[in-house]
């Protein structure tokens, strides 16, 4: 049997409509469960601190129940636990998100944060000397965070805070990066420097 001239781009058409539509409907699928995900977190955040924090105790350990969410999910989650007063399981969600790259550097300033108050709660104590290893564990989350942007400005508030409460041996301070200054700001600014004028 011969076939027709258009017979064979007749096929070929609709092999690869039909390839399209299989592509298109896989895309579709994927799509929409990844709406779902991100719907389903947003509404579990939006219930509140005592739904994340609830949901996290229930059954199993902060790490093993966070090890199938979504990274903004277990942040929220860690703020809803830092709020209901569990330091210790915050901090280590804290700590699995540092690397992060979207709530990296906020974990490490929500980290640093904590440790900053827990300081601050020892050294109004009766042993004061216990919160030296917490400003100082803060003082390197500013740091960390400051490191990978020099703009933030909170975390360089803090920071100088944290400097002010328990200061760096003389000669150790570790250098930070300083936010760029135009050059005419910087020049107007200095104090003790005279610019040639009269």
């Amino acid at each position: 049997m011969a076939l027709k001239p258009g017979g064979l781009d007749l096929r070929l058409g609709t092999r690869t409509a039909w390839r399209l539509l299989a592509l298109a409907v896989v895309l579709a699928t994927s799509a929409g469960l990844s709406w779902y995900s991100k719907a389903r977190d947003n509404a579990l955040i939006a219930a509140g601190a005592e739904a994340l924090a609830g949901a996290a105790s229930a059954a199993m350990p902060v790490d093993a129940a966070s090890a199938a969410e979504s990274p903004a999910l277990r942040f929220a989650r860690a703020h809803a636990l830092a709020e209901r007063g569990d330091v210790e399981a915050a901090l280590a969600l804290y700590r699995g998100l540092q690397s992060d790259p979207v709530v990296g550097t906020a974990a490490r300033y929500n980290s640093a944060n904590l440790l900053m108050r827990q300081g601050l709660v020892l050294r109004d104590s009766p042993s004061p000397g216990q919160a030296i290893p917490l400003i100082e564990l803060a003082k390197q989350g500013y740091r960390d965070v400051l490191r990978s942007e020099p703009l933030h400005w909170d975390a360089r508030y803090n920071y100088e805070r944290a400097q002010r409460l328990q200061p760096d041996p003389d000669g150790s301070d570790p250098a930070i990066a300083e936010p760029r200054n135009d050059a005419e700001r910087a020049a107007t600014t200095m104090r003790g420097i005279s610019p040639g004028l009269p």
